[in-house]
């Protein structure tokens, strides 16, 4: 061990110097907080949420005597269904909001296109807004394609599903409505000619969608096709739920039992379009539009190729403002000669720096005033059109894609996967590991499995160094670039490249739910003609496939063999300076770590409650590697290639609160990514979001980077999986802190792991940020996490008293 290389660590999240002192946490029902004991000994241990395992008791307190395995949660999200948002937004100078609304900002001059200045469109929106979350954005959409209207060129017409309560503007009417979009500038209520109320449907039946785009077409007949969908999305598995009335769906893939919900999974949207194909003989629509979250994935762009020119998706979760549909709608107006080409750019360029959110003063100042709730977002309602922009746009992702080019893709990404046969599988681990990711709706105890296809191919490459793999690479890549038609990506996606694919760790593969039995029919287009689903039962199965073996490939149960990215680490016992320790001082603790495949290391601190018998999990964090690397602005951590090296660092009795100057309360930020430096780095805070107005709750996480809370989503489906909406609250919502707990019984054994509501954080004209505290005194299990690239964490533990 002498020989082995030595690294000083330190925590990856910062804060200003602690002033107080927190309180311990009271467990519900054990009266009040207690953490008082003696500690000793260091053994194997949990994370925040180990399986059942033992925790010896020793003293009054505890002794850890086994290990417990615990997945790690790299990706955000969670079984709540967290999200991986984006980069920090910069503070403004505190101003009260304004009430003297300016009046309507003229949108800017456009540049003229070549084409048939004779030619009709039809834009259809689909437009499921029954939804807590979604309902006041899209109804806002809408009057955004007000501000434009129909003309003798160009038919706008919507139908519209609203919620049930919450947003109460425009009369509150919770049917499902079909309009004739018509021009007015009033962004608060529609004026358009109703042409139908069709009661209350069901938007998430892919039949509702047919008879609606079959009553477009054949109503408003026209040269060129357009349709627009918006709500949740999901990725491959799909999107566009509706609670009221509901529904079963009659798929037959594990993940739709598994939901428990309707929606229109990706299979169905295939057969509807189907279905609108043959009722309405258009051969191909010249744009399908998804204005959601999640969808910019290959396996979609498979699913829509036979019936559409071109698609406009997005790679990460969109923000609360949708797509500029005034802006791209009325260049079309304006330029009713323009192609399916033209038009999905444009909705691209677009996006968020024209929203009428955005540009228009009036909009812009009322959008601010209710985001004065979140506080630390914006913090003024004096805010300029480019600075709100530059905000927003950090996180985003959009992607316009020529369908016509999509056979030409999948050949050369067929070559890639059987290349990929020929490369060790722990480096194809590693890229997958490291490539740009996207928001996890399979739950943050998992790695994330959404990543970009351009920069993991690139990252393959870099990783096996085979020169096979980084001709085959280039390939992939040009056909990419020959299939997009515009893309965009804020800083914090800067591995971006504007198509993302599914690829499992072996968690995810294993499960019938988000593995091949489900994959392989809801994304069955795609894995009829791609070779990545046989690569993945190779990556896994270790099952070899030909260079033509084009076919969904589902294998037996049981049927994983191997998983590359396990590491076959391990962690030795952890030799600490001191067993106590005061405020303001810290004890030195290090640990031998050896084995490969190490992805990231992470720090654990659980305080003892003696009353509940109970560990409150009361911090994670990354812990920092010296040295990092980067592809394309993506940075992840590189550890000593040794057999083994001894880490150190310095623990510092201290925990995190939030607050807004008024509130503070200690709670569990988990970290989420580990960004390119401190200040990048990315946690979130789980817990229950309360509106104020309806009464209606949703899990959420609250997002935090550099101290300052930045963004807020919300979740809809069951407790494994469902779709991420960014939720901006209003003055007097609130959100209900998680607490973590792990059961012991007389023996020192983890019983359970128990989720409670903690205390409650009221949104007001204040921000909130994190501040360190120094930790309640009392006993505490502090432990170092090692996580291998499947997402396998493998831990060493030591107690610790806190005087």
């Amino acid at each position: 061990m002498s020989n082995s290389p030595e690294i000083n660590v330190q925590r990856r999240r910062k804060g200003e110097k602690p002033t107080s002192q927190a309180s311990a946490p009271v467990r519900r029902g054990y009266g009040s907080g207690s953490s008082d004991g003696s500690s000793s000994g260091t053994g194997g241990g949990g994370f925040s949420m180990p399986s059942k395992g033992k925790l010896g008791g020793c003293g009054g307190f505890l002794v850890i005597a086994a290990v417990i395995l615990y997945v790690i949660f790299s990706g955000g999200g969670g079984l709540d269904l967290g999200g991986n948002p984006g980069d920090s937004q910069e503070p403004y100078a505190n101003a009260d909001p304004t009430q003297n609304y300016p009046t309507s900002t003229p949108r800017p001059t456009r540049q003229p296109v070549s084409g048939d200045a004779g030619q009709t469109w039809l834009v259809m929106m689909y437009q499921d807004a029954d939804d807590q979350i979604l309902e006041q954005d899209i109804h806002l959409d809408f009057n955004e394609a007000e501000r434009i209207g129909s003309t003798d060129q160009v038919t706008i017409v919507s139908q519209m599903d609203r919620f049930r309560g919450g947003f109460q503007g425009n009369d509150d009417w919770r049917s499902t409505r079909r309009y004739l979009v018509t021009q007015d500038d009033d962004l608060n209520s529609i004026h358009s000619e109703l042409l139908a109320d069709l009661g209350e449907t069901n938007m998430a039946d892919g039949n509702t969608l047919v008879d609606f785009v079959t009553w477009a077409v054949q109503t408003y007949p026209a040269d060129r096709y357009a349709v627009i969908l918006s709500d949740h999305g999901m990725g491959w598995p799909g999107g566009w739920s509706d609670p009221e009335p509901g529904g079963t769906d009659p798929g037959r893939a594990p993940l739709i039992s598994a939901l428990k919900e309707d929606m229109i999974y990706l299979s169905e949207m295939d057969a509807a379009f189907a279905a609108i194909q043959a009722n309405t003989g258009v051969e191909k629509f010249d744009l399908i539009g998804l204005d959601a979250c999640l969808m910019s994935q290959l396996e979609i762009y498979a699913a829509l190729q036979p019936y559409a020119h071109f698609a406009v998706a997005s790679e990460e979760t969109e923000p609360g403002l949708g797509w500029a549909y005034a802006s791209f709608l009325g260049d079309l107006v304006d330029h009713p000669e323009m192609d399916g080409a033209q038009l999905s750019a444009r909705i691209v360029d677009s996006y968020v720096t024209e929203d009428e959110r955005i540009v228009d003063e009036r909009a812009r100042s009322e959008f601010l005033r209710q985001g004065s709730g979140i506080g630390g977002f914006f913090g003024s309602s004096s805010v300029s059109a480019d600075q709100l922009a530059r905000q927003l746009e950090r996180n985003i992702t959009l992607t316009a894609v020529d369908l016509n080019a999509l056979p030409d893709l999948m050949t050369r990404l067929n070559a890639f996967a059987y290349a990929m046969q020929s490369e060790d599988q722990r480096a194809i681990a590693s890229a997958r590991n490291y490539a740009q990711s996207y928001t996890s709706i399979f739950g943050r105890e998992v790695p994330p499995s959404y990543i970009d296809l351009g920069h993991f191919v690139q990252l393959a490459a870099k990783q096996t160094g085979s020169s096979t793999l980084v001709q085959a690479a280039e390939s992939v890549m040009n056909a990419l670039n020959a299939a997009i038609v515009a893309e965009k990506h804020g800083s914090s996606k800067p591995g971006s490249t504007g198509l993302a694919i599914y690829f499992p760790n072996s968690t995810l593969y294993r499960s019938p739910y988000t593995g091949m039995q489900s994959y392989t029919m809801l994304a069955g287009r795609f894995t009829q003609t791609s070779l990545w689903d046989d690569f993945l039962v190779y990556h896994y199965s270790d099952r070899s496939f030909a260079a033509d073996a084009a076919e969904p490939v589902v294998p037996v149960e049981g049927g994983i063999t191997r998983a590359p990215g396990t590491g076959n680490i391990s962690i030795s016992e952890i030799d600490a300076s001191a067993q106590s320790v005061s405020t303001g001082e810290s004890i030195s603790l290090s640990a031998e770590i050896s084995g490969e495949n190490i992805g990231y290391v992470y720090l654990f601190t659980g305080l003892y409650d003696q009353q509940s018998n109970s560990i409150y999990v009361a911090d994670t964090d990354y812990l920092e590697s010296p040295d990092t690397q980067a592809l394309n602005n993506v940075y992840y951590p590189v550890w000593p290639q040794s057999d083994s090296f001894r880490m150190n660092f310095e623990w510092e009795p201290i925990l995190f609160s939030i607050t807004d100057g008024n509130q503070s309360l200690l709670a569990l930020f988990n970290p989420v990514a580990y960004g390119a430096s401190a200040e990048d780095a990315l946690y979130a805070v789980k817990g229950t979001y309360t509106f104020a107005e309806s009464g209606e709750e949703r899990s959420a996480l609250l997002y935090f980077k550099d101290g300052k809370l930045f963004q807020i989503f919300g979740f809809t489906g069951a407790e494994t999986a469902g779709a991420p909406a960014e939720i901006t609250p209003a003055v007097g919502d609130t959100f209900t802190l998680s607490q973590k707990w792990m059961d012991l019984d007389s023996s020192g054994n983890v019983t359970q792991i128990v989720y409670e509501d903690g205390d409650t954080l009221t949104f007001t004209d204040s921000a909130f940020s994190w501040e360190q505290v120094y930790a309640p005194a009392g006993g505490y299990v502090v432990g170092f996490l090692v996580s291998d690239l499947d997402g396998n964490l493998n831990e060493a533990y030591t107690q610790l008293t806190v005087q």
